[in-house]
């Protein structure tokens, strides 16, 4: 049991759902609990640490913490998955669509969209890709640049060339 910890078995139990609004300078954060409850509502900088640090009180019970695709995503996602979150990458197409029945357009509501959104299951989830993924493709997007630059040169067909 739970005996001299002060904490109701349901405490233990319960699950609670993070949705992040990511942007370059700062983040919102929301954590929602299974019922739905606002639990926490804060900005925070985009910062792995800083990302954290607030949801830590929840860190035991968290089902899922999610964000959108962005730029800022590979290294985001793996950083909190690092740091040992149940991190999920929201398609961003999908959840604009979900959040855009909004009437107050901010970057806290979409943390709390992102989080409804994770509660209940509607969401769309994306694989991040490894950063050595991510290389190989700068490499083949190089190459490919190369090409078209010496295609004059070289009188060969790009279509052919991938």
């Amino acid at each position: 049991g739970h005996r001299g910890c002060g904490l109701s078995r349901r405490a233990v139990m319960e699950k609670h759902y993070v949705g992040l609004d990511v942007s370059t300078k700062k983040t919102s954060v929301c954590v929602l609990s299974e019922d739905g409850e606002i639990l926490l509502e804060t900005d925070v900088a985009t910062d792995p640490l800083e990302i954290y640090a607030a949801v830590k009180p929840w860190r035991r019970s968290l089902a899922k913490v999610g964000h959108e695709t962005g730029s800022l995503s590979p290294w985001l996602h793996k950083e909190l998955q690092r740091a040992g979150l149940p991190i999920v990458c929201l398609e961003a197409l999908h959840t604009r669509a979900s959040l855009a029945a909004q009437r107050n357009k901010t970057d806290r509501n979409d943390a709390l969209g992102i989080a409804q959104l994770l509660r209940s299951g509607w969401c769309k989830t994306v694989h991040v890709k490894s950063d050595e993924a991510h290389r190989m493709r700068l490499l083949q997007d190089k190459a490919r640049a190369v090409l078209r630059a010496l295609q004059p040169c070289l009188h060969i067909d790009l279509c052919t060339v991938d």
